[in-house]
């Protein structure tokens, strides 16, 4: 794929796959306790608590933040800012960076509409079309390799994180702290702190248990190596059990890489749906015809 294509979708999918990566989705097996009165529970209880209420509104407001130290690949800000759906997932964001994209020219705001499996980035005018369509999953069975398609279908499913099964994920870590209340975007709320090692964060994610086992513990040693010895994580949860605000930070040799999302109206999006098929191109289609004529295609 062309350097093209990746400025423009690049961020969208590094981005959330990146998150998913640093919060590998657990088994819910924690998350099954009922409610404790809320002046009596553990802050297992409340973060429990918390994924039960999370995992029934299926959509919110999000923002968005991942800074990557420099010297690091993609290192700078990139925020982004819109619509979130669970069950089933769905996306409509708008990226934007201050860090080496920016600086190389690629520093318009992208917008990006992920529905059933599939990425639209808003491509500008290309070919009369505004859109470029992006399915992984379907080029992967095209293909015909069955361990290129289960890797591509557990890197979508870790990618299409929610709050609930990250809250579900938090729930793993053996030192949950509550660190009193505070405002957060105007919201009062609670604050819990734990930790995960890299194992613990590894624990569940589809990406990883897609791999054959040498390949599983070549990762893991490979993580140990770059110098990642765990992540430690936040949550902020407002009086209605939902969470305002989670972080993870990721301590590496070269600087911490830090994500952070915050959460508002909870359940009152609209539906978010795939743009007109009319305007909308083929991108894999694109790129298998001019690799036919024994060529590539700049997007730039």
């Amino acid at each position: 794929m062309r350097k093209g294509i990746a400025r423009r979708a690049g961020v969208s999918l590094a981005a959330a796959t990146v998150l998913a990566g640093i919060t590998g989705c657990q088994s819910d097996s924690s998350a099954k306790a009922g409610h404790e009165p809320r002046t009596q529970r553990t802050p297992a209880q409340a973060l429990t608590a918390a994924y039960q209420k999370t995992a029934g509104v299926h959509s919110a407001k999000v923002t968005m933040t991942m800074s990557v130290p420099k010297g690091m690949p993609d290192s700078g800000e990139t925020k982004m800012t819109g619509t979130m759906a669970w069950k089933p997932t769905a996306l409509d964001m708008t990226m934007s960076d201050d860090g080496a994209k920016a600086k190389s020219g690629d520093d318009n705001p992208k917008r990006m509409i992920w529905v059933d499996g599939v990425a639209y980035m808003d491509m500008g005018d290309f070919g009369g079309k505004k859109w470029g369509k992006l399915d992984l999953k379907a080029a992967a069975k095209e293909a015909g390799d069955e361990e290129m398609t289960k890797a591509v279908t557990a890197g979508l499913d870790d990618a299409e994180q929610d709050p609930a099964q990250q809250l579900a994920m938090f729930l793993g870590s053996p030192d949950i702290q509550h660190l009193g209340s505070g405002q957060v975007g105007g919201v009062r709320a609670e604050h819990y702190k734990g930790s995960l090692t890299v194992e613990e964060g590894l624990k569940g994610a589809k990406t990883v248990d897609a791999l054959k086992p040498a390949d599983r513990e070549k990762l893991l040693a490979n993580v140990k190596k770059s110098g990642i010895k765990g992540y430690d994580y936040d949550v902020w949860v407002n009086g209605d059990d939902l969470p305002v605000r989670m972080t993870v930070d990721v301590q590496t040799p070269m600087g911490t890489i830090s994500t952070s999302a915050s959460y508002s109206e909870y359940g009152t999006t609209a539906a978010i749906k795939a743009p007109p098929a009319a305007e909308t191109t083929d991108l894999l289609k694109i790129l298998k015809e001019a690799a036919g004529r024994g060529g590539t295609r700049s997007f730039a």
